[in-house]
């Protein structure tokens, strides 16, 4: 797939990166030619000097044989324009990065597919998303949904006591009649495992499981975690972010938010009405001490700074906060941030990478998550009529070993699979794959 890039930012650098190692044709355009250089010094990729929204510039990167466009400039005016410009001169499809909410909106989205742009990406209201799942899923580092919460993806620490430990997954499916989860990966010291039935659950494993919302409680349970409720959260950071989540959890939640910059706290405190808005300086430890932070249920750090989200919830977490959630834009920093303990990492260039991903495959694929705390990405994909995944069960399929099938689910019923599981046409099935595996999994279900 041929795939043209307007703006060689952080969003920008991290699709061409992605895509580059999934063995596109990635073209990066911008007016830095500074940043192309260093673009190019590091992926196999062609740069192009120029700017989205002129029309000889664009031409000149080819657009009108590209198969998506993707426009992520810092400005989001830039970014439709460019998209809507990049439509017209033979894209075939595009992608532009906004921050306004009324933009994605079902009737407005509309709008903008007839102007030319066919998908609009908000990373923060996405990441906002992300963030208050894991605030109703206590115990757990990430959880995602799949067809509308009938299966989810769930992260979790494995305690050291915890009933699984020193099990191998075998074992494990003995451990109750009926089982309502499955592991489709750890993460062991770094080092991403698609585990069989021989391998063995470790302390401090990072487990990725498949879960039904039933079998919730039986897995926190084998994994040696205590659920609690959340009553209390403060929010450190008055970001996008920050006013989205606490938007949409105030009045259900004793919501405190944090906000550095006396003019923004202002309008916050007119735009919350359940929210209790104070300006002061979250690198302040002390600060945030007499501000009650060792009190609340939840502490969310979504400050611009990465360096401040992660010091201000190991504070949290030394503090006895249960759940913590930090924003680290920083790549480098999210092993770091993983292995003090922090609950759940946010990352707005993996965000969009994972809702502009799905679009590279040829299979029907109804959802994507690329993950924070490991290079693999889970899929959610549909099978064909006469697709070779159909055509037996699945322990008689030469499945790659970098792949596991989690759940299916068929006509609104959930299906947690074995050997003898049988994928029929038309059946939504959760898929965890490292890189290495995506196209040839792909090609099972085509």
């Amino acid at each position: 797939m041929k795939i043209l890039i307007s703006g060689a930012g952080e969003v920008g650098n991290f699709l061409a990166e992605m895509f580059c190692n999934n063995n596109h044709d990635v073209i990066l355009m911008d007016k830095d030619e500074a940043r192309l250089r260093k673009a190019a010094a590091h992926f196999d990729l062609l740069t192009v000097v120029g700017s989205g929204t002129s029309i000889a510039d664009l031409e000149n990167a080819h657009v009108k044989s590209c198969d998506l466009f993707i426009a992520v400039p810092p400005y989001e005016e830039e970014s439709i324009l460019s998209a809507i410009i990049a439509k017209k001169l033979g894209a075939k499809k595009t992608f532009g990065r906004i921050n306004n909410y009324e933009y994605i909106q079902p009737e407005n989205r509309e709008y903008f597919k007839q102007l030319g742009v066919d998908e609009i990406i908000y990373p923060e209201y996405l990441g906002a998303l992300e963030i208050i799942d894991s605030v109703k899923q206590i115990g757990t580092r990430q959880v995602f949904e799949f067809s509308d919460g009938k299966l989810l993806l769930i992260a979790l620490k494995i305690r050291e006591k915890a009933p699984l430990v020193n099990h191998t997954m075998m074992e494990v499916s003995k451990f109750h009649d009926k089982n309502e989860y499955f592991t489709v990966a750890i993460n062991r010291r770094g080092e991403t495992i698609i585990p069989r039935g021989n391998d063995m659950f470790l302390h401090n494993d990072l487990a990725y499981v498949i879960v039904t919302p039933q079998g919730i409680p039986q897995l926190l349970f084998d994994a040696g975690k205590v659920s609690y409720e959340v009553k209390t959260i403060m929010i450190l950071g008055g970001s996008r972010i920050g006013r989205i989540v606490a938007k949409n959890l105030e009045g259900k939640y004793k919501i405190k938010l944090i906000e550095i910059e006396r003019e923004k706290s202002t309008k916050l405190a007119d735009q919350l009405e359940h929210t209790l808005v104070i300006n002061g300086d979250g690198r302040n430890l002390a600060f945030l001490k007499d501000e009650g932070i060792a009190k609340v249920d939840a502490f969310i750090a979504v400050t611009n700074n990465s360096e401040v989200n992660i010091l201000a919830c190991q504070l949290a977490k030394k503090m006895g906060v249960k759940r913590s959630v930090a924003e680290v834009e920083n790549l480098d920093y999210l092993d770091l941030a993983d292995d003090v303990g922090i609950g759940t990492l946010i990352n707005k260039k993996i965000i969009a990478a994972s809702h502009i991903f799905r679009h590279t495959l040829k299979a029907n694929v109804s959802h994507v998550k690329c993950l924070t705390s490991t290079d693999a990405d889970v899929l959610e994909l549909v099978a064909y009529t006469g697709a070779k995944i159909t055509k037996a069960p699945l322990k008689k399929l030469d499945l790659p070993r970098d792949v596991n099938i989690g759940g299916i689910i068929r006509s609104g019923e959930v299906i947690i699979p074995n050997g003898e599981t049988r994928i029929e046409p038309n059946d939504h099935v959760i898929v965890f794959s490292l890189p290495s595996g995506i196209k040839k999994i792909e090609k099972m279900f085509l």
